[in-house]
């Protein structure tokens, strides 16, 4: 077959292949959006838990689907309030009752020293979350008429829905541009050309969005309820960091076998097959590992993982076919300045180079000293704190937070937010008595009722979501568990309750750290043998994967320590999300394998012409430049996380973030090196590397590193 023809038929394949990929594209868009279902409770928990229990039996009370705002009302120099302040604040009643659900607001309440008052204002949460934004808006508006000399906030359970729904307003435009222009400029300073990094660029930005309208109609069809904001920002993060590291290895390897062959659809194809099996290790082990997450108590987690996976796979679909196809369209000058033409010779990775051969003269000493970098790192997370309190959410404080700071001054902490207590209305009065009796508790009244359920309402002393006030919600349970006869009717799905459930806002929070906890126990496991069994099957050993699984989980904790120093002592943030473990090991752990695979395979290939010293030397010295741009590359994409004003998802960009540095500069870089110079033939054990003739041509033409280094 002619050159000629080849050139043909190569081209006419690549067109048909951006024209398939553009039809799937238009499939996908054109897919029906489900409705997405309601949320399986309000923290996404199941009727295992009684806070859940607690917010159906709910739904049986008359004043169902009914959340008190709750207005603050104080004066900005924290002096009693006047006559003429409480005059305007009753004259204020009309107003609030016009916008209260049933049209009645009861009278303010005022702290014991005089310089607090709070008015309970009923709203109507039956028209979703967007209805309760709303009514909330149009109640602050309603307070401006109040005299300038006030401070008036308004918080409590609906002005906290409102005030995150806010923070989520923009958020997709705001991540997507920041992210779109951190890759740009980090493909323009590893290509150094103007031209090249347009092509994986639009790519990537094609497949992302391709991925967020997927998920759209994926989640909900599966019958997860899909929270915006939080699981489509990270899903979009993921999803541009992953498909930009294959981008990269795919066009490292490509410019390679562009040197040795005339012909550039002959190359990438040889590109291809060199790179295909490491792009596939690396995104099964991605989606293999965010699939755990199914298994987690929350539905965020599990819609977080239907969303991860979905993206990774179209990550690995348009890195093997989209960007190959686009690559061989516009040929070699796409490349310029900086053109591979066949024959040239190849610039070897100098810093990498040098690098391998300093580890390779003393590898015991620099696996024990990167060893030790990890485990001082990992000291930084002895003294960690976790759970964040419903006003430490925040990086920015809404209004509902300093209204619910205002109110812990002069009124017990959990008087925004009281804990409900479920029982039958027989049992009421003894429940009432013993919630009233429990350490914690600063009161307990009577709430709504109904012919089969009463509600008792109980205010904590301390503040929702604190140590102090878990365990009031614990010694609560504890005590009207035993009341006799107390049982509420039960929920379908849940066990028959012993006696009266606790439930509410602040014993939601409680269960949802519980159920954190037992996710960590239960995934943190299985993430590591899915991930142990994808090396194995990789790299057809025991030894390199055993080791390789280790570095990561050193990797892991070395980077909560180091994240943690710079939480507490920089950024000033109270505590770590109890939430952000899961997901950041989740992350860490399957993305930080990849760089390992990208590594360990292509020394795996050269094991075969140099033996394992010198061809993980020559891995080394080939992918430095290419894992490292990848690595910094996702590192700066799950930082662009912290552009969102929730404390939760900076935690997790800055941990992964930090994470994939110390995967890409120390532990792929020097650690696993070190690890195989030290153990020779014996790293692939129980597998033997089979020695191949050299091919005189490849020796030749030596391969071209990309990026940092070069």
């Amino acid at each position: 077959m002619s050159l000629f023809t080849r050139v043909a038929r190569g081209r006419l394949a690549a067109w048909l292949t951006v024209a398939a990929a553009l039809v799937v594209g238009a499939v996908v868009f054109g897919l029906p959006r489900p409705a997405n279902p309601d949320p399986v409770s309000a923290t996404g928990l199941s009727v295992e838990w009684q806070s859940t229990q607690v917010e159906r039996l709910q739904n049986q009370l008359p004043s169902s689907g009914v959340q008190p705002a709750v207005v603050v009302v104080s004066r900005a120099d924290k002096t009693p309030l006047s006559e003429a302040d409480r005059t305007a604040l009753a004259d204020a009643s009309g107003p609030l009752s016009r916008l209260a659900a049933g049209g009645r607001v009861a009278p303010a309440q005022f702290s014991p020293d005089g310089t607090v008052a709070l008015v309970a204002v009923p709203l109507s949460t039956a028209g979703g979350q967007q209805a309760v934004v709303d009514e909330v808006a149009g109640l602050r508006a309603a307070l401006g008429d109040l005299p300038d000399a006030l401070t008036v906030q308004v918080t409590g359970a609906p002005a906290f829905t409102a005030d995150l729904t806010k923070v989520f307003e923009g958020a997709d435009v705001t991540l997507l541009a920041v992210t779109a222009a951190v890759v740009a400029l980090l493909l323009l300073v590893t290509y150094r050309s103007p031209f090249l990094w347009l092509v994986p660029l639009l790519v990537v930005a094609a497949t992302e969005q391709i991925t967020l309208r997927a998920v759209d109609t994926v989640v909900p069809a599966l019958g997860i309820h899909l929270q915006d904001g939080q699981v489509t920002g990270i899903a979009s993060v993921l999803v541009f960091g992953a498909a930009t590291d294959y981008a990269l290895l795919l066009i490292a390897r490509y410019r390679e076998e562009l040197r040795r062959e005339e012909n550039r659809f002959t190359a990438m194809r040889a590109a291809l097959r060199r790179t295909a099996e490491p792009i596939l290790a690396s995104g099964s082990t991605v989606v293999l590992g965010v699939l755990t997450l199914l298994l987690s108590e929350q539905e965020t987690n599990r819609a977080l993982a239907v969303a991860c996976a979905t993206g990774v796979l179209f990550a690995m679909l348009s890195a093997l076919f989209v960007l190959p196809a686009a690559l061989v369209l516009f040929g070699r000058g796409l490349f310029w300045p900086f053109v591979p033409r066949l024959g040239s010779p190849a610039r070897e990775g100098r810093l990498w180079g040098r690098l391998g051969a300093a580890v390779i003269r003393r590898p015991a000493p620099v696996a024990a000293l990167a060893t030790l970098l990890l485990a001082g790192l990992a000291l930084g997370g002895l003294g960690i704190r976790t759970g964040l309190s419903e006003t430490e959410q925040f990086r920015a404080k809404p209004e509902a937070v300093a209204g619910a700071e205002t109110l812990a001054r002069a009124f017990p902490a959990g008087t925004t937010q009281p804990v409900a207590v479920l029982t039958n209305p027989r049992a009421a009065p003894a429940v009432l008595a013993a919630a009233g009796a429990v350490d914690g508790v600063a009161s307990a009244r009577p709430g709504p009722a109904g012919d089969r359920i009463a509600q008792v309402d109980v205010v904590l002393e301390a503040e929702p979501g604190t140590a102090a006030s878990d365990r009031a919600v614990a010694a609560l349970r504890d005590a009207v568990v035993r009341v006799p006869g107390s049982a509420p009717p039960a929920v379908a799905g849940a066990e028959a309750p012993r006696g009266a459930v606790v439930g509410g806002t602040v014993a939601a929070a409680y269960d949802a750290e519980r159920a954190n906890t037992r996710d960590l126990r239960l995934i943190l496991p299985v993430i590591l043998l899915l991930v142990g069994a994808v090396l194995v099957l990789l790299l057809r050993g025991l030894v390199a994967p055993v080791l390789l699984v280790l570095t990561v989980i050193a990797s892991f904790f070395a980077s909560l320590g180091a994240a943690w120093l710079l939480f507490d002592h920089v950024l000033g943030f109270p505590a770590l999300d109890s939430g952000v473990l899961l997901l950041a090991f989740v992350f860490l752990v399957a993305l930080g394998v990849d760089y390992n695979i990208f590594l360990v395979t292509r020394a795996r290939e050269d094991a075969r012409r140099t033996g394992t010293r010198d061809g993980m030397l020559s891995a080394l010295r080939v992918t430095g430049g290419v894992i490292t741009s990848a690595g910094v590359l996702l590192a700066a994409v799950f930082a662009v996380l912290g552009v969102l004003p929730l404390i939760t998802l900076t935690q997790i960009g800055i941990i992964v973030c930090v994470g994939v540095l110390l995967d890409t500069l120390l532990v792929r870089t020097v650690l696993v090196p070190a690890l195989a110079f030290l153990l020779g033939d014996r790293f692939w054990w129980p597998s033997r590397v089979r020695r191949v003739p050299e091919d005189p041509g490849a020796a030749a033409v030596p391969a071209e590193p990309v990026g940092a280094g070069d």
